[in-house]
Formats: structure tokens, C-alpha cells, sequence
């Protein structure tokens, strides 16, 4: 019988429950997946305790997960039984042995990535895309700093921005993530306990970073905005700390700073997510991304991920695998 796990209140890691479920058909326009791997999210934590809202209770968890199709609703014509495949959607629901998604928002995997690589790449890479070609155009000669810079999307967004021709600069919370950020492209990681701001204006001659990208919040965001050259820019697409305080324009006129947020959501322009979506596939294949992947917990272990990841004691992603 198909499982997955739900939470009645919400609360610490011991309030998720591995329950039986239904084995719905899928309906028009969907498909339903047998997972093979599910990814763990510092986002599952925040809505596990209570930090994001939750239509209503009890509420499934998690939506990255990756797999093979057994069973298409009506409609859908590109895809088939059998098919390998990664998704990211909701609603909640994705620490599951089986799960009903959105043919649209699935991609068919090619036998190179494989299963764990594949549910612990498809978030984070179309937020590393996202911010690094919409939100703002990083171009050679940029100097960007990146806060977890050896954290899951920090580890993508360094490689990335380094390919594109910028300087990059992370923060990280230990001399052992400096290492791992600096496998991955990160030009000057800066370890925590170290004055951030006086270090970034000795790497850049007093000037500051173009743009910072800050998935801490509001224990960054003074610092961050002291980083900034002018004309920079502050992207927030994360609170892991706390919410951002509220901006005084008055703050921003004498550099002319900006200051931002993005969430990734696919439904604003469907036809290029799914073209991102293909093509961080493709980069996935060629091996011009690598995806760290911290360890592999079974699926019934989904408490236990959470823990680790509240210690601070992982480098990349945990994924669970069904």
C-alpha cells in the first residue's frame, strides 16, 4: 500500500508521521510517479514547524522528487508509462512512495543522472538559473557574494556564476565549507566569526559586490546591504534565519542600492521553466553542474534528515530514497 508522510500539528521533526494512503488514479493532466529518490528542503522544515502556512491539516510534505512514471491521466500525450522522470510541484506531498503531479511540470531524466542526483537538483538549480539570468543578469566582471555559499543552492550558484565570468564570494560556517565552495567555483570564501564587510571591501578596493544573494535573512541583511557597491543590488529568496526587516528608501538613495525577492514559481512563465527546466537536465548530463549530495537516508528516515539539517552538520543536499 502506498505511503507518505503527513504531520497532524505542527511542531519538531517527531511530528511526522509515515501513514498508508490511498493509491488515487491520476486525474486529467497528471501523471503519477513511484518515487525513487525525494529531496529534503530547508523549506520543508520552515512548514513542518509551522513557519509557512499549510492549507489545511493533516498536510503531506515536501515537492522535489524523482522516479518512474506508472500511471497517466487523460490528456497527456508526451509522456508514458515507464519513463524516468524529476518534478518539482505541490501541492505538499512529495516524502511519498508514490505521488499524483502535473504532467507540465514534469522532465524525463536521460540514463546518465541518476534518481538522487536528479530529486536533489531540480529546486536548486532553477533557483541558481533563475537568479543569476532574471533576477539579475550576472555578466563577466561582476563580483557577486553569495550568503551558504556551501549550502545546496549556494554550491550550484557558485559554479554557475563562476562559468559566466564573475568573481564570486561566499560566506560559509566553517573552514571545511570554505574548502567545498572553493571546489565549486567560489573565488574568496569568507567563514563565519570574520568581519563579512571589511573583508569584502579589502577584496574589492572599498567598492563592494554588485549583487548579494541572501537566503539567511534578517541575521545578513545589514551586513549585506553594507556590502554593496553602488548600484548593487540585495536579492532575498530565502528567511533560513529570520524575515527580513522592513527598508527605509531613505537607505538606498546614496548608493542608489536596490533591493529585492524572488520565489520560484513556474506558473508566471510556464513555457520558460519548463525550457530551464530541460535545459538544467541537459547541463546535469554533460557534467557541466555538479550536485553534492550530503548523504542518502531511506524514505521512513525523513525525521531524522530533518534533524541533521537543524544541526548544520550537512554540506549539500539529503535525499531520501523510496
Amino acid at each position: 500500500m502506498p505511503k507518505a508522510f503527513r504531520f497532524h500539528a505542527t511542531g519538531g521533526p517527531e511530528v511526522l508521521r509515515f501513514e498508508d494512503v490511498d493509491a488515487a488514479p491520476p486525474g486529467p493532466g497528471q501523471v503519477r510517479m513511484r518515487n525513487e529518490a525525494v529531496a529534503v528542503n530547508y523549506r520543508d522544515i520552515l512548514l513542518r514547524r509551522g513557519a509557512h502556512r499549510v492549507a489545511a491539516l493533516p498536510s503531506g510534505i515536501g515537492l522535489e522528487s524523482a522516479g518512474t512514471i506508472e500511471a497517466i491521466g487523460e490528456g497527456v500525450s508526451d509522456l508514458g508509462v515507464g519513463d524516468r522522470v524529476a518534478c518539482v510541484a505541490g501541492p505538499d506531498g512529495a516524502y511519498a512512495t508514490h505521488r499524483i503531479v502535473p504532467a507540465a511540470r514534469v522532465v524525463r531524466l536521460p540514463a546518465a543522472i541518476a534518481a538522487h542526483t536528479a530529486a536533489a537538483m531540480m529546486i536548486r538549480g532553477m533557483t541558481a538559473r533563475y537568479l543569476l539570468h532574471e533576477t539579475f543578469s550576472v555578466k563577466t566582471g561582476d563580483t557577486i557574494l553569495v550568503h551558504a555559499a556551501a549550502g545546496g543552492v549556494g554550491l550550484i550558484m557558485c559554479q554557475w556564476a563562476k562559468h559566466l565570468g564573475a568573481t564570486v564570494i561566499g560566506t560559509v560556517g566553517s573552514a571545511a565549507k570554505a574548502d567545498i565552495a572553493r571546489q565549486h567555483g567560489c573565488d574568496h570564501p569568507i567563514v563565519e566569526g570574520e568581519d563579512f564587510v571589511a573583508r569584502v571591501h579589502a577584496l574589492t578596493g572599498g567598492r563592494g559586490v554588485d549583487i548579494v544573494l541572501d537566503s539567511i535573512g534578517l541575521p545578513t541583511q545589514s551586513a549585506s546591504m553594507a556590502m554593496l557597491a553602488p548600484f548593487g543590488e540585495l536579492v532575498h529568496f530565502g528567511d533560513a534565519g529570520g524575515f527580513p526587516a522592513p527598508v527605509n528608501p531613505d537607505d538606498l538613495y546614496e548608493r542608489s542600492l536596490k533591493v529585492s525577492a524572488f520565489g520560484l514559481d513556474e506558473r508566471h512563465e510556464p513555457l520558460a521553466a519548463a525550457q530551464a527546466r530541460r535545459d538544467l537536465v541537459a547541463w546535469a548530463a554533460d557534467g557541466s553542474l555538479r550536485f553534492r549530495i550530503d548523504r542518502v537516508l531511506p524514505l521512513a528516515q525523513a525525521a531524522e534528515a530533518h534533524r541533521l539539517i537543524e544541526s548544520r552538520r550537512t554540506i549539500g543536499k539529503i535525499v531520501l530514497a523510496g
